[in-house]
């Protein structure tokens, strides 16, 4: 009778995807030529937990027709940033059966500008992504080129974001796949950025494991190792490349459908909170993206029994 009933909860797990699906996730992400106002925002957008791409809504921000790799080069590229180093482009991803985080070194930018326009060398891949409102704790000299959050995001939300936080890196960087507890507002001042999203509803289709925690070494000869940390709990995450699914091992991530949209500079994605989101980016590209922190409302309640039932019944 046990058996019966767990089977019968694996069954509804696997249909709900496809039934959130026809009801609220559309087949791609949609554009809005302008922004919304905080009602249109907050009704169509933030409400049904639906991704959308806005155009024209960073027009007014100096930023957009300024910043390049010259200008920030001339501008703060003195100035010390914190820089995530990884062998492979990968940071907070799963490799040697470990959750291994970047290592982090403090270089002036015009180092990481010099890679990235060829004219030095440094081990590994090079992305400036703390996310700990790194825009205005390290590179406040660039605040007056856009507004400090997103007004009609703020009206609608009732809040002012929880971090701003400044992008710039390689080509080779990727973001693997993740969710935020955060409404994320993602603004694209050069280049573009390649999102790939599952929303929320995808979960039972979506692996998770757990894994020891550590971070890469950058030794004195060049070279990476992959240190533990010590007397630390295992790390849930996200095994699977969605690029490169392994579905031999993780055959139930058939059932997900993953939305794809290119975010170009000027563009800002709408990324609601819970989404998951696996992010590469063109070459230099740079952007600045609004956290703002999500409600804890029945929304929140229903993805963790979604979540939780995925877990106990065995999918994950």
């Amino acid at each position: 009778m046990a058996e019966a009933a767990l089977e019968a909860v694996r069954r509804e797990l696997q249909r709900f995807p496809a039934a959130a699906r026809e009801l609220g996730v559309p087949p791609t992400v949609p554009y809005l030529d302008e922004a919304p106002t905080p009602l249109h925002f907050y009704r169509d957008w933030v409400c049904p937990s639906r991704p959308c791409i806005v155009r024209n809504a960073l027009r007014h921000w100096p930023a957009l027709q300024k910043w390049s790799l010259p200008y920030l080069r001339a501008t703060v590229g003195a100035t010390e940033v914190s820089v995530a180093v990884t062998p492979d482009g990968y940071a907070d991803a799963v490799r040697e059966d470990r959750f291994v985080r970047p290592a982090e070194r403090l270089l002036p930018l015009r180092d990481v500008l010099d890679v990235l326009e060829g004219r030095a060398w440094h081990p590994g891949v090079l992305y400036v992504q703390k996310q700990c409102s790194n825009l205005l704790t390290e590179l406040p000299q660039l605040l007056p080129d856009l507004e400090p959050h997103v007004p009609w995001a703020s009206e609608a939300l009732g809040k002012m974001p929880d971090a701003v936080n400044f992008w710039l890196g390689e080509a080779a960087a990727v973001t693997s796949l993740h969710k935020d507890h955060y409404e994320n507002l993602y603004c694209v001042l050069s280049g573009e950025k390649r999102f790939l999203l599952h929303p929320p509803s995808d979960r039972p289709f979506i692996p998770y494991e757990l894994y020891t925690p550590a971070t890469y070494r950058l030794t004195e000869a060049g070279t990476f190792e992959v240190v533990d940390e010590e007397a630390m709990e295992k790390v849930p995450w996200i095994p699977l490349d969605p690029l490169a699914p392994d579905l031999a091992r993780y055959p139930q991530y058939r059932g997900a459908q993953a939305l794809r949209c290119t975010v170009q500079a000027g563009e800002m994605l709408y990324l609601p909170a819970l989404w998951f989101h696996h992010v590469q980016q063109s070459q230099g590209c740079i952007a600045v993206n609004f956290w703002y922190d999500m409600e804890y409302d029945i929304k929140y309640n229903y993805f963790q029994l979604l979540d939780t039932l995925t877990k106990a019944s065995g999918l994950d």
